[in-house]
């Protein structure tokens, strides 16, 4: 009984102190607020590190879905918790970066612009975190690879701000054998709207009197993207000009 007591409170003491826990059943086995409490390695004032963590996860909470929200709190933010200094909130948000970088690099390995899942899985870590809209102009080569790219504008994706000049140069500069627009909708939801279908449809056009064609415009959302080539809506408006 003594020894059964033992182990039980050895599992008990593994539970809640996060450092032992990861070594007795890994990375996986930790909650949010573990993780954070071995990144903050101390409390304040009588409270654990596990609690403080769970503040933190109560803080961000607004600012997006879980540790989400800890790329989109601002610093000053964060050391309003008692016992986030300016050290501590440094550390957090680098984690936030570091975590959005390896996404971006794990997408990277399967990037390929003849598939738009991959091409807007690579993007998603950079846009989706985003507060407002960028429309950025990607040009590639006649092997689908990737040239350039260039935020061409930042705020609401109006079609009259999009100069297919500015667009067609770029293209020509490189010489490019296509070019793909994308853009993020910080709302979450791809679904274009109808100034996304303006940009496409003013955009494609031009394309084809350049004999550069635009390839596809994806939306990027939040975990989910729109494509207006998997869509059909691009090849529709070929067949009625004939092409």
């Amino acid at each position: 009984m003594k020894s059964g007591k033992c182990e039980n409170n050895e599992y008990y003491r593994i539970q809640n102190l996060p450092y032992e826990k990861f070594i007795a059943f890994g990375s996986r086995a930790l909650t949010d607020s573990e993780l954070l409490a071995i990144l903050l390695r101390s409390g304040s004032h009588g409270r654990s590190a596990c609690l403080l963590g769970e503040e933190v996860l109560n803080k961000i909470t607004c600012y997006g879905n879980g540790l989400s929200g800890l790329y989109h709190i601002p610093l000053k933010s964060l050391q309003e918790i008692d016992g986030i200094g300016e050290v501590k909130a440094i550390q957090l948000k680098s984690v936030a970066e570091l975590s959005t970088r390896m996404a971006q690099a794990k997408a990277k390995d399967g990037l390929s612009f003849l598939r738009p899942s991959s091409v807007a899985d690579y993007y998603m870590e950079r846009f989706r975190h985003e507060n407002v809209e960028y429309i950025m102009l990607l040009l590639v080569d006649c092997g689908m690879h990737l040239i350039e790219e260039h935020i061409l504008s930042k705020g609401t994706v109006n079609a009259s701000l999009i100069s297919p000049r500015e667009v067609f140069i770029y293209a020509l500069q490189v010489q490019a054998a296509g070019v793909m627009l994308l853009h993020n909708h910080p709302g979450g939801n791809p679904i274009p709207s109808d100034n996304d279908f303006k940009v496409t449809e003013r955009i494609r056009k031009v394309g084809v009197l350049t004999d550069i064609p635009l390839l596809d415009h994806i939306i990027i959302g939040d975990n989910q993207y729109f494509s207006f080539k998997e869509s059909q809506l691009m090849k529709l408006e070929e067949r009625e000009d004939g092409l």
